[in-house]
């Protein structure tokens, strides 16, 4: 069969290679992603005009996931400023108590993301209690920071969060279909988090110390039932298309669940101001997701899918595993679930779905991999979650491994699932 595309694969690759390099040096991931598609867009093709136009319709193909992203910051938002997810959290933690500290930490994160919070701003909120909880029963930090990570990316793949959006968008399968594919894979990374932080806790490490609890503010949480309000309002809202056929979509249901939430802890004369700090949160998230769509357009539109499809025939392997390889690949590249997950989406949701593979089976496959080795030290989060745990660099390195058996584990069980239910 005859194909066509735009651009080679060697410009392609070459202008994933240039924005790898200056993610690297720090300079902001959305202008590395554009340059990097410009580059590989010139490389690729020597039409500076085709390069340009497709890089913009590359962004355009993007309005819609940056749409729904903005919304859902005001959920995130109104969580975080009334005090919801932190009580959602301490809750869970004083039930299960210290003896079963790690398992509650674990289900406290993976909690706090899978109804909406960002999987940083999740372990920030996470970690005070943690911290509190661990220097009570004497655990060392990365035994907590790995349960928080862990759960993190267990609630991450199952959640309403930027990177599910993007990918439900690229499949065309609605968002919570797409997240309840990936829960059997959550649980299994749940466990293996409990597992693998438990034989942390008994390695050296360094310990919480009073200087990590000094850090923790004080302020007044509303009950736990007001904290769940907002949360269940988006549970049930999103659960109405399968179970009855209405559909509500996210850009409705995630901004009326903030409202609900604001209004539930009594501080709907604040929802402005949650609002606001919500859209503060998600902004460079969706300037990320341009800067990415004018890359995934070059790739898009280049012959490197194709050349992958053909190197996994001659290699024999079916095609359903593109899926868990190109979101693991492109989020360590980009050392971002939402980038990686998006690139990937964008650029193999064709040939995976022209290979015979549901959307959402290869949705879900894709947005497990993009766990895998998404926290690598060029990135954000990487950082932002070494520092809500008061780790050093070096520290926060030898964590990568244990997280990268947390991604692998739930990757591994999605195309489990897709073998035995295709």
């Amino acid at each position: 069969m005859t194909v066509s595309y735009d651009f080679t694969t060697i410009g392609a690759l070459l202008g994933m290679l240039v924005a790898i390099v200056l993610i690297i040096k720090k300079v902001q991931p959305a202008y590395s992603l554009i340059l990097g598609a410009l580059v590989g867009g010139i490389i690729g093709s020597g039409d500076l005009v085709l390069t340009v136009s497709t890089m913009v319709s590359g962004s355009q193909s993007m309005i819609s996931s940056v749409l729904r992203i903005m919304t859902s910051g005001i959920l995130a938002g109104t969580l975080i400023k009334t005090g919801a997810a932190e009580k959602i959290a301490e809750v869970i933690v004083q039930k299960l108590g210290e003896k079963r500290a790690i398992i509650a930490i674990t289900l406290a994160t993976m909690i706090i993301c899978a109804v909406g919070v960002f999987i940083d701003i999740s372990v920030i909120t996470v970690a005070p209690i943690a911290l509190a909880i661990g220097k009570k029963a004497g655990y060392n930090k990365p035994s907590l920071l790995l349960a928080m990570i862990g759960g993190g990316k267990a609630g991450n793949i199952i959640s309403p969060n930027p990177n599910t959006i993007a990918v439900s968008e690229a499949f065309s399968v609605d968002l919570t279909s797409l997240m309840l594919r990936n829960v059997v894979p959550a649980v299994f990374a749940v466990v293996v988090t409990v597992i693998l932080a438990t034989v942390l806790t008994k390695k050296q490490g360094a310990p919480v110390s009073e200087q990590d609890l000094e850090n923790r503010e004080t302020k007044q949480l509303p009950s736990f039932l007001q904290a769940i309000i907002g949360p269940v309002v988006v549970v049930v809202l999103l659960a109405l298309r399968p179970l009855f056929k209405i559909e509500i979509d996210p850009l409705i249901a995630l901004p009326l669940g903030g409202l609900c939430c604001a209004l539930s802890c009594k501080c709907g004369k604040r929802f402005r101001e949650y609002a606001e700090f919500g859209l503060s949160k998600v902004a460079g998230v969706s300037i990320l997701l341009i800067g990415t769509g004018t890359i995934a357009g070059i790739i898009k539109a280049s012959a490197l899918q194709y050349d992958v499809i053909d190197l996994l025939e001659l290699m024999n392997m079916p095609a359903f595993v593109l899926a868990p390889i190109a979101g693991i690949l492109m989020a360590g590249a980009t050392a971002s679930t939402t980038a990686g997950a998006t690139i990937a989406a964008q650029t193999f949701a064709a040939p995976l779905v022209s290979a015979g593979i549901q959307e959402v089976a290869a949705g879900a496959m894709i947005h497990a991999g993009a766990t895998v080795v998404d926290s690598l030290p060029h990135g954000s989060f990487f950082h932002a979650t070494g520092g809500a745990a008061g780790m050093n660099i070096k520290e926060r390195m030898k964590l990568i491994p244990y997280e990268a058996c947390v991604g692998l584990t739930s990757t591994i069980v999605s195309v489990i699932l897709y073998l035995i239910l295709s």
